[in-house]
């Protein structure tokens, strides 16, 4: 696994647990930091504080987009690879979009359900294919 690829992991697992317990995700990783617990890669940082900080746009694009889903409904793991997914995908202009999709895909893969990549691949192709008419 790429050093890239290993920093979206460790963002997903601030982000989901900080999803569950209803913390901020920033104050979730500082304390990790200052713990010395915190992610080895700054990629790791970069894309939880990318997230928060953009994350009510984040939200307004995956509702906008998806289909017969309330970000409340999905599970709590697909929300948030696809909170990375869409950041990587308006945000991160040195990763391209069949990266970011692809990792998105990947996390869920792994650590989700069994209709979890093909879901999270078709909502953020359409993102993806609409990028340049959203508003970021």
């Amino acid at each position: 696994m790429g050093a890239r690829s290993k920093a979206r992991k460790r963002a997903l697992d601030v982000l989901y647990a900080s999803d569950l317990r209803a913390e901020d995700a920033v104050v979730a990783l500082d304390r990790a930091i200052d713990a010395g617990e915190g992610p080895t890669n700054d990629y790791t940082a970069t894309l939880v504080r990318g997230v928060v900080e953009h994350r009510t746009r984040i939200d307004e694009v995956l509702s906008t987009y998806s289909t017969d889903w309330t970000l409340d409904r999905m599970p709590a793991v697909d929300r948030n690879a696809l909170r990375l997914g869409v950041w990587e995908l308006l945000w991160a202009e040195d990763v391209p979009d069949e990266v970011a999709v692809s990792e998105a895909i990947a996390l869920v893969r792994d650590l989700s359900t069994d209709d979890s990549p093909q879901f999270v691949n078709g909502l953020l192709a359409r993102i993806a294919r609409e990028k340049e008419t959203l508003t970021r």
